[in-house]
């Protein structure tokens, strides 16, 4: 999962880059792993910054004064296949034909057999293990198929439509094209979000935007914000003369729409609208659910049971929680206060990290705990390692049962469409019942939401159905044979390089924070041309 952003400002004059970095923090929270901008200049050179670590620590003041142009895109990773090398950091680049940049979020389930076309087809070479390079060069491949000095906005969606033709998986994307204008494109089943915005100067002129998510287009005064459609393309031209405005095109005809059910669960902002659904209504109705399947589920095996008290793991869940609280007539309480400045332990790259982070992060007060029997409510289980953490911490502070509920149902199966939630046999619910997940993170009981019921949260007008292969097990592309072992090789050999390297180490470890920042401050800015300063 990433955030992905791209800006055409009408003011060719005025630079890009810092509204860039604001949307960088709206969208932070879709990935803490790497950041990076690129930005086109007036003579169409593109200029970029990018690297390891959170967005704040990446773009410096010196780094950002250096990214001119008045259009340019934003990444912000959360690694899913390939590594967390700072080589894999996004934008990525290639310079034919015409120069292109591109950002994407998702992850495609015929990467091998798409790598070994660009081998032996098209000759194209790929540096890293990353498939967000491999669709970057299946684009540039379409576009080089035209064989001219300059395309035009036909040219490139016939292109779009041939990489659509050849690639499946999820797949949201910003693109520039050097000196041309930014280009927005989304999945035929419209795995993952991407919305498109505009916002009116006062002289009538009109700046552009498409992004992950809509708080960052109302957070910056695009109003007039629409999602782009599955299968459907945008190009937002740089130059304005002659009244050239945004063109959008179907590429493909819509397949079955189903946005990832996991975005409204845990990953979009609660003030987000995607594809028409609010993040923050849908939880709410998950809090009302989920207390609905804990009545019934204790009137059933435990009638005698008393539930004191309801408490959220922070941050996402406390909707939910809310919700259920005030359906169960169970009084709410704040019993985890967090630490800030802790990331989330969910994103953090491995298991080390997770369990180290968890104690960091949140403090148990005992006066809401001590002799009570407590409801936790997180927004899902995953590996595990995080609930059972907090359900100890709980137990610490003097709770008499721990109930833990989760808005999500079991999640059973890998996610391959750009969450790394972990492989399938590290998935602490894989191959166990609802007691047998109870006991692994040491809690008196387990409540999940039933499948049926998160849909009916999540589901509007325009979408009735969701991927939701991370609890079925089946998958809406369909996938390869092979795909699913090799992408649990790939990130076994990730964590193993992970597990050895200095970056793993606990800050306990009196390691200087300063040497966990992966950024150099000259050599991050790349593609610099000082032409266009003057």
């Amino acid at each position: 999962m990433c955030g992905i952003l791209g800006i055409v400002l009408a003011n060719d004059k005025t630079n890009a880059a810092p509204e860039l970095f604001e949307g960088a923090m709206y969208l932070q929270h879709r990935g803490q792993d790497a950041a990076g901008i690129a930005t086109c200049g007036s003579r169409g050179r593109f200029y970029q910054c990018k690297g390891n670590g959170l967005a704040r620590d990446v773009f410096t003041q010196s780094r950002m004064n250096n990214l001119v142009g008045n259009m340019g895109i934003t990444h912000l990773r959360y690694p899913t296949a390939g590594s967390s090398a700072g080589s894999e950091a996004q934008p990525f680049y290639v310079n034919s034909p015409y120069g292109i940049c591109l950002s994407h979020n998702g992850n495609l389930v015929n990467s091998i057999e798409l790598k070994k076309y660009l081998d032996e087809e098209v000759h194209r070479h790929i540096n890293t293990d990353s498939d967000s390079e491999i669709l970057l060069n299946i684009f540039a491949a379409e576009l080089d198929k035209f064989n001219k000095s300059r395309v035009n906005s036909q040219d490139i969606f016939a292109a779009l439509g041939g990489v659509m033709d050849v690639i499946r998986g999820a797949y949201a994307c910003v693109v520039m094209l050097a000196g041309f204008g930014v280009i927005g494109f989304r999945d035929p089943n419209g795995i993952r979000p991407l919305l498109y915005g505009e916002r009116k100067n006062k002289d009538g002129s009109i700046d552009y935007m498409v992004a992950s998510e809509s708080v960052v287009l109302k957070a910056h005064g695009y109003d007039n914000f629409r999602d782009v459609n599955p299968g459907e393309a945008v190009i937002i031209p740089k130059d304005r003369k002659d009244g050239k405005k945004p063109e959008f095109c179907q590429l493909v005809p819509p397949r079955e729409f189903a946005p990832d059910i996991f975005e409204y669960v845990y990953f979009a902002r609660p003030d987000s609208v995607l594809d028409g659904i609010s993040v923050y209504r849908s939880r709410i109705e998950m809090g009302n659910k989920l207390a609905s399947n804990i009545t019934n589920a204790l009137k059933e095996s435990h009638p005698e049971e008393k539930i004191d008290v309801v408490i959220p793991v922070p941050d996402t869940s406390r909707t939910s929680a809310i919700q259920c609280a005030v359906s169960l007539n169970v009084p709410y309480r704040e019993g985890f206060v967090k630490n800030r400045y802790i990331g989330r332990t969910f994103i953090m790259p491995n298991q080390q990290e997770r369990r180290s982070s968890v104690r960091r992060k949140l403090n148990a007060m005992e006066s809401e705990f001590s002799g009570r029997n407590v409801l936790l409510v997180d927004d899902s289980i995953v590996r595990g390692t995080t609930s059972k953490e907090i359900v100890a911490m709980a137990k610490e502070a003097g709770a008499k049962k721990v109930f833990f509920a989760s808005c999500a149902p079991p999640i059973r199966y890998n996610h391959i469409y750009g969450i790394d939630l972990a492989d399938t046999k590290a998935l602490v619910a894989f191959n166990k019942t609802e007691q047998e997940v109870a006991d692994a993170i040491g809690a008196d009981k387990v409540f999940y939401q039933r499948l049926s019921d998160l849909v009916d949260c999540c589901k509007a007008a325009s979408v009735k159905n969701f991927e939701v292969g991370v609890f079925t097990g089946s998958y809406i592309t369909g996938v390869e044979d092979n795909y699913i072992q090799e992408l649990e090789k790939i990130r076994a050999q990730n964590q193993r390089l992970r597990d050895h390297s200095d970056r793993t180490a606990s800050i306990d470890a009196c390691i200087d924070v300063d040497d966990l920042v992966d950024i150099k401050p000259d050599v991050d800015i790349s593609i610099y041309n000082r032409g266009d300063y003057t």
